[in-house]
């Protein structure tokens, strides 16, 4: 019980270390590839799971382009529309295909990038990320919520197999709520796929 509830405390430390990347510190120049791979590994270095993980990579970027989930750049330089994209495919690209990128994405790029609409992309992203300190609230009590439950399984065997096996059982539980989440975001982005067709002719 001691060392679920010290793992428990870890978790809360761990996600208390994540920040998001805010517009103002994104440079308000356009970046060559190498200053676009050192940005995001300087800002996003604390949701890296070991110290030699790379946030992105020029290969990363050649494949997003080239999977059609971020525009070209303009001669060879990302501007601030392009960094903020990579930030959003940053935290898709480990749930989602690039196929489903590319849908959930398709509308956002046609419509809002390099200002093609009174909605900016920059717009957008402060929208989205100022939801962050409801859901990391939410999330924690959800977390505990969870955790409490696993706690209460298993109680009849022996201390050592009892920890490991509610700790197995807090992960499955995990699991399964992302199992799940899962499914409903690729329902949605099917549903984007028929509603937004790539021919740019919108259903009614």
């Amino acid at each position: 019980m001691k060392k679920n509830n010290e793992r428990l405390r870890g978790i809360f430390a761990r996600l208390d270390s994540l920040d998001y990347i805010k517009p103002e510190q994104i440079p308000n120049i356009a970046l060559y590839m190498d200053q676009v791979t050192t940005f995001m590994d300087e800002h996003l270095e604390k949701s890296k799971r070991y110290p030699d993980d790379k946030v992105l990579t020029k290969t990363m970027i050649n494949n997003y382009a080239k999977n059609n989930l971020l525009p070209p750049p303009i001669k060879k330089k990302y501007s601030r529309e392009h960094m903020l994209l990579l930030i959003f495919i940053y935290y898709f690209k480990n749930i989602l295909s690039f196929n489903d990128i590319e849908t959930l994405f398709h509308p956002i790029t046609e419509e809002h990038f390099m200002d093609h609409s009174e909605l900016s992309l920059q717009d957008i992203y402060e929208q989205i990320f100022s939801l962050e300190k409801e859901q990391m609230k939410q999330l924690k009590e959800d977390l505990i919520r969870r955790f409490r439950t696993s706690q209460e399984v298993f109680a009849t065997q022996e201390e050592d197999d009892r920890e490991y096996l509610q700790l197995f059982a807090f992960i499955c539980a995990l699991g399964f709520d992302v199992y799940m989440k899962k499914q409903t975001m690729e329902l949605l982005i099917d549903q984007i796929r028929e509603e937004y067709p790539a021919d740019g002719k919108k259903k009614k």
